[in-house]
């Protein structure tokens, strides 16, 4: 009987998932997008910040919350197309001429692989980009151009200097920028603030500089109109830093991991973003794996409702996992891969286990 052209009955399991997947998908990030919106009314009216400045900064923020919600999304999804067949005997008739559940779970994880690269590929282009626009356009609104990073701006080290920026232009110009720099014995020799700065031809350029040179016989200040200077201070990390790291791209975040470290920097919060990153998208297909077991099981016959319900309850159980983990990892300083991966690995050593207990397996 598995002559009658599988390949039939794959494409039309797998039309079906990711029909209800993304019916799920634009569900979700419809309901959290409009929250996201109440929540943006608070600023309207304040400098210019208008009610389209809130729209627009909701809807540059879509491509993020589609990342974040499609595992949940990946779930509900599955357990509502898969059980959309099995309460009309659709799975009963398979099962009949020859696929087991193993088989029926090809075309399932066939789809959420589709959708899991589409959703990735979102994540890592789009949402990056669409954050930091977004940021860019609340700040400006809010404050007329210019947006700070903390109350005393920007800090960052450059080799054996500190650099504090304390205002950063939506157009990447750095305005009232100090830099200190200290010798081998830890003592400061030069203390440089500059009125902007900007980085052209690959080299940053200050203007309206004072320096102040110190030294055992005290210290020399000197004006000058512009000077170059030499850093590795990547002005992309002007950007990056003022994303936070579970929203920033996987490449964003191995540049500045790399920053962090050649600079002898703590960089165990950007390892676990990175990590998490790498993890995330397996999550959607484990999500996919879970929900097979389910609808061949306790959930074949019963309703919608009750079928949104139990993936709400599992879906909210790996985000509540996952968050703790991500905490634990932070404070007790666990493996980032680790940290990572164990709630994916939990769920899917539990999705693989009631599979094969469904299907009769030991």
């Amino acid at each position: 009987m598995m002559n009658l052209k599988p390949k039939i009955f794959d494409w039309y399991i797998a039309k079906t998932v990711i029909g209800s997947t993304l019916v799920a998908l634009f569900l979700l990030v419809s309901i959290d997008g409009f929250f996201a919106f109440i929540d943006q009314l608070e600023n309207v009216g304040k400098n210019q910040y208008h009610l389209s400045t809130g729209f627009l900064f909701v809807l540059l923020t879509l491509p993020r919350r589609i990342y974040e919600l499609f595992p949940m999304a990946a779930l509900l999804g599955s357990l509502l197309g898969l059980g959309s067949l099995a309460s009309g005997s659709e799975l009963v008739v398979m099962r009949a001429v020859g696929f087991s559940i193993g088989r029926i779970a090809v075309p399932v994880l066939g789809a959420g692989l589709l959708l899991m690269l589409l959703v990735t590929l979102n994540g890592e282009v789009l949402a990056p980009s669409g954050e930091k626009m977004a940021l860019a356009l609340r700040e400006e609104a809010l404050s007329s151009g210019a947006s700070l990073n903390e109350d005393k701006g920007f800090w960052a080290r450059d080799g054996k200097s500190f650099v504090n920026i304390r205002t950063v232009l939506a157009s990447g110009l750095l305005k009232d920028m100090y830099v200190y720099e200290f010798d081998d014995k830890h003592r400061m020799t030069l203390a440089t603030h500059a009125a902007s700065a900007s980085y052209e031809s690959g080299k940053w350029l200050l203007q309206g500089v004072q320096q102040s040179f110190i030294s055992d016989g005290g210290v020399i200040v000197q004006k000058v109109d512009s000077v170059s200077w030499d850093s590795s201070l990547d002005p992309n990390l002007m950007n990056v830093v003022a994303v936070e790291p579970e929203r920033l791209s996987t490449l964003d975040l191995a540049k500045y991991i790399r920053y962090l470290d050649e600079n002898k920097l703590d960089p165990r919060r950007y390892e676990l973003a990175f990590w998490v990153r790498i993890v995330s998208p397996l999550s959607a297909l484990v999500m996919l794996l879970l929900a097979m077991p389910f609808v061949f099981g306790p959930l074949r016959s019963v309703g919608a409702g009750q079928r949104i319900l139990v993936g709400v309850m599992f879906g909210m159980g790996f985000s509540i996992l996952n968050d703790a983990m991500n905490h634990a990892g932070q404070v007790f300083q666990l493996n980032p891969i680790l940290s990572a991966s164990l709630p994916t690995m939990l769920f899917l050593a539990l999705g693989i286990y009631l599979l094969r207990k469904q299907s009769g397996l030991r």
